[in-house]
């Protein structure tokens, strides 16, 4: 399955995310920056959300204009919301019995209720992704899935946002004076890339012990096994190979280039593997001399030997 390419389901908790976002970010929760990271890891086969749409405001126009399908959550006296866990949940196992060719399924939403759900789409050879605020994402989510892709990481960054000003409005209408002026959340970029080296360094030793040359892309994928959670953004990197220019420059690795791959090594990792010593030129003259010394006086012993043979 790792070399397929990846179909994916996507099941949106509308009402944890929209709540999440708006509490711990101060801004309005935005499905198209989330399904266009999701783009960036394989085909949106389907797109799931649940919620109360009768008072989500202008957030369902939004998931219509994308193409999401609609699932009202029906309130419970006491305004419980595990009705629409359990429905997502069961919904999603269904889609993972009945349609092999959906390989990954996407999870919008920090509530740990989902991690049994998680566990049970990868025993079943699914991969799951986890899109979610770390303020208010569970660790056990952000930990035990295939990626968590923090929400923090792809909303547009404030400086980006007057160039896209049409389609800013576009988003912003109809809502409240207020809302529409709101910051953005806070940048990524908050981790130094010191910060990043413990697991780096486990990563290349994972791929050494597996006698496995360490490329950028094999790279990351060790990096998301050891952690999750892990993403280049959260040390102000937009791609992985501008992260490991990052620690090149840092001097905690080095990038050797072959043909159109990168290889990601130890500093140094050259120096280790290097051919036994030459002797000196001087010992080499010696012990030449030596030989050729060696080889004359055996040469004359011998000659002596068959000249006395002959007089005899």
């Amino acid at each position: 399955m790792s070399d397929q390419r990846l179909k994916i389901a996507v099941f949106i908790d509308f009402d944890n995310i929209e709540i999440g976002v708006k509490t711990t970010l101060n801004v309005q929760f935005d499905i198209g920056a989330v399904l266009e990271a999701v783009k960036e890891r394989g085909e949106v086969v389907t797109k799931v959300a649940y919620g109360d749409w009768k008072r989500s405001g202008d957030h369902g126009r939004a998931m219509a204009q994308h193409a999401v399908r609609l699932v009202q959550r029906v309130m419970t006296p006491g305004g419980d919301k595990n009705g629409a866990d359990i429905n997502l949940a069961l919904d999603a196992l269904e889609m993972a019995f009945t349609h092999a060719h959906i390989n990954a399924f996407v999870i919008v939403g920090g509530d740990s209720d989902f991690i049994t759900l998680v566990e049970k789409l990868k025993q079943y050879d699914r991969k799951v992704f986890v899109v979610g605020g770390r303020a208010f994402t569970s660790q056990v989510m952000q930990k035990n899935c295939t990626e968590f892709i923090a929400y923090e990481n792809i909303i547009p960054d404030p400086s980006t946002r007057s160039g896209s000003s049409r389609a800013q409005s576009r988003d912003d209408r109809g809502r409240p004076p207020k809302q529409a002026s709101r910051p953005a959340g806070p940048p990524a970029g908050r981790q130094s890339i010191e910060q990043a080296e413990p697991l780096v360094m486990r990563a290349l030793k994972v791929l050494a012990d597996r006698e496995v040359t360490p490329q950028l892309g094999l790279l990351k994928s060790t990096l998301l096994q050891l952690d999750s959670s892990f993403s280049e953004r959260d040390y102000g990197a937009g791609t992985f190979r501008e992260f490991a220019d990052k620690l090149a420059k840092q001097g905690l690795v080095s990038l050797k280039h072959q043909g159109r791959s990168t290889l990601v090594e130890l500093p140094g990792a050259n120096e280790h593997v290097t051919m036994a010593p030459h002797p000196a030129p001087a010992e080499a003259d010696a012990s030449l001399g030596d030989a050729s010394g060696g080889s004359k006086g055996a040469r004359a012993v011998k000659r002596a030997n068959a000249k006395s043979s002959e007089q005899h």
